[in-house]
């Protein structure tokens, strides 16, 4: 797809949006930015550019001469790092730059905000209702225990520059970045946000790095070994963040666990041992180019779509352990380095072999069971009924995508022509996509965990994972058959149709809402919904549309009013909350909506 049709689907998307949300009775227009934003930060949570915690926030504020700005936050499960997000939105149909003054200035003046927040001067002043103020208090009250902060401008036009130079605010560096539509583009459509990155060592440490190549002439991989100087990984990791760990089966844990804290200890105490008692990393790129090093032997110039796949814990340590002592000598600092240069010509398999050079190279931590269950029976199982299950026009699908982009493979492999394209563009489409991750989210709720599943994608998925296997005895789950498919998928309609009702009307914690609701439909109205006539229909009835919208309102408000002061996000995780909703008032529910029986 090149740029142009992509910035035609996105703003058709916006549009479409926007539409819905108008069709809602009594809705209000809606900030086509924040449509826009909503559209971006949930697809850079998707590709792990911020975290699955993304939210909008819109606030506007005058003070003095100085304009305030945002338009979203992420904060990660830790509450160790945050992303901030301001929206330019034009809603143009031709490709238009944006000049870097326009995109500077909206940084400065989410960069305002920020500043306030710290200093106390907004919480103070803003009304306790504005769906800001807990954002303004947790930054007031928590922002010296960050370790890094990233502020993101979101555009639909062409930027010139895409980083401008970090700032430094109350003894804390902020990453100034650019989201436009060129970069948005090559994330969508290439599906490896890892092409963007490009490590050249002659630049870094002054020469290449000496290695050990060897040429995989029978494989889909070549391979070498070589040493990385701490500095230079470090170096790495502070310009391109958590991107490097994409494809890593982990994030950061930080410092407190046990693996982490050996690696913090060795830095600061023994930094020349750090290569004796440290395993290495294992990366992956997409291309190595070999040169010479100073003695004359082999030696890597540069590696593109470098991504760590084992070792995220070793590298992220090292940066934070440097943050926070500044006095640490990674000059003394030696790390093992295993790389993978891909040459597998096919994405699926490609998938793949990262998925299993992930899985068995890790092993200095336990390895997440969410991140390794691709292959799971239940889920292969899952993916067949998907394929052979036709919805009861006996024409459409949906589509269970068990590995990362086979959903993508699906079309690039089987739309030969545009019109074959766009037969299975509309046979199945993007909104009927279901990942392992979705899944875990749509039954979770259903089952009555909304604080599990406000927890995090994958934090939910393991939970999700354990329980099945829990309730059928063995390590894996009992193979769904036809009927089981279609009662998952009546939920994932109940669950996606309440959230595209709830989006637009609520300006914040719209996913907590979401998944409380859905938990509550199911404690009030589960033992006598009719899930077969969800399938059957393939959407909701518009009585049960605004049942679930009324009791949404009432969900938020006990949200707030027991959230004590605290993020409705942060407050959403707790078992308590869950209890406290269940035990509150609701109205009674509609007499004449007819999935009930």
């Amino acid at each position: 797809m090149e740029l142009l049709e992509f910035l035609h689907e996105t703003q058709s998307e916006v549009r479409s949006q926007i539409g819905e949300r108008l069709s809602i009775p009594g809705e209000s227009y809606p900030h086509a930015e924040s449509v826009f934003a909503d559209v971006v930060m949930q697809h850079m949570a998707e590709i792990g550019m911020t975290f699955e915690s993304a939210a909008l926030c819109h606030y506007t504020a005058r003070v003095g001469n100085a304009h305030l700005r945002l338009s979203g936050y992420a904060i990660s499960d830790d509450a160790d790092q945050m992303d901030l997000f301001v929206s330019l939105y034009e809603g143009v149909d031709e490709i238009t730059p944006i000049s870097d003054t326009e995109t500077k200035t909206a940084a400065e003046q989410c960069l305002r905000f920020l500043v306030r927040c710290v200093q106390g001067r907004l919480a103070s002043t803003m009304d306790e209702s504005n769906d800001a103020y807990p954002l303004a208090l947790t930054i007031q009250e928590s922002y010296q225990k960050l370790d890094q902060i990233r502020l993101y401008v979101l555009t639909d036009r062409k930027a010139r520059t895409k980083n401008f130079q970090a700032r430094e605010i109350q003894g804390k560096t902020v990453k100034l970045e650019v989201m436009d539509i060129e970069r948005l583009h090559r994330h969508w459509s290439e599906g490896k946000p890892r092409d963007e990155i490009v490590v050249n060592f002659e630049e870094i440490c002054g020469n290449a790095l000496p290695c050990v190549y060897v040429p995989g002439d029978m494989a889909d991989y070549d391979y070498a070994l070589t040493v990385m100087p701490g500095e230079a990984l470090r170096f790495v990791y502070d310009k391109y963040g958590e991107r490097l760990l994409e494809a890593n089966v982990r994030s950061f844990l930080s410092v407190t666990s046990k693996i982490n804290r050996g690696i913090h200890d060795t830095l600061r105490n023994a930094p020349e041992r750090f290569m004796a008692y440290n395993n290495g990393i294992v990366l992956i790129v997409d291309e190595l180019r070999l040169g010479r090093a100073p003695d004359g032997a082999p030696g890597i110039l540069w590696l593109k779509g470098m991504q760590i796949v084992n070792g995220g814990q070793t590298t992220a340590s090292l940066y934070f352990t440097k943050r926070r002592y500044p006095e640490v000598n990674l000059g003394a600092v030696k790390v093992p380095a295993k790389i993978i240069v891909l040459k597998a010509q096919d994405s699926g398999d490609e998938e793949q072999l990262i998925t299993d050079i992930s899985k068995y190279a890790n092993s200095q931590n336990a390895v997440p069971q969410s991140d390794l269950s691709a292959n799971k029976p239940f889920h292969v199982e899952l993916e067949k009924l998907s394929r052979s299950t036709y919805c009861p026009d006996g024409v459409s699908r949906w589509f269970y995508e068990r590995t990362a982009g086979s959903y993508r493979v699906m079309l690039d492999r089987e739309g030969a022509t545009p019109a074959r394209l766009q037969q299975l563009r509309d046979s199945i489409p993007n909104a009927r996509k279901i990942t392992k991750t979705d899944l875990a989210k749509y039954l979770n709720a259903w089952d009555e965990e909304p604080h599990v599943v406000s927890l995090g994608a994958q934090k939910n998925f393991e939970k999700f994972m354990d329980k099945l296997s829990s309730r059928n005895g063995q390590e894996d789950a009992e193979l769904p058959d036809v009927p089981t498919y279609k009662r998952m998928i009546a939920r994932a309609i109940l669950f996606k149709t309440a959230h595209s009702l709830i989006r637009p009307s609520f300006p914040a914690f719209q996913a907590n809402i979401t998944n409380y609701m859905v938990s509550l439909v199911a404690h009030c109205l589960g033992a006598r919904l009719d899930l077969d006539r969800i399938w059957l229909q393939q959407g909701l009835s518009p009585q049960l549309q605004r049942q679930i919208q009324a009791w949404a309102v009432e969900v938020n408000a006990v949200l707030h009013r027991t959230a004590g002061g605290r993020m409705i996000s942060e407050w959403a995780k707790k078992p308590e909350c869950w209890d406290a909703v269940v035990k509150a008032h609701y109205s009674a529910p509609l007499s004449n909506i007819p999935e009930l029986h």
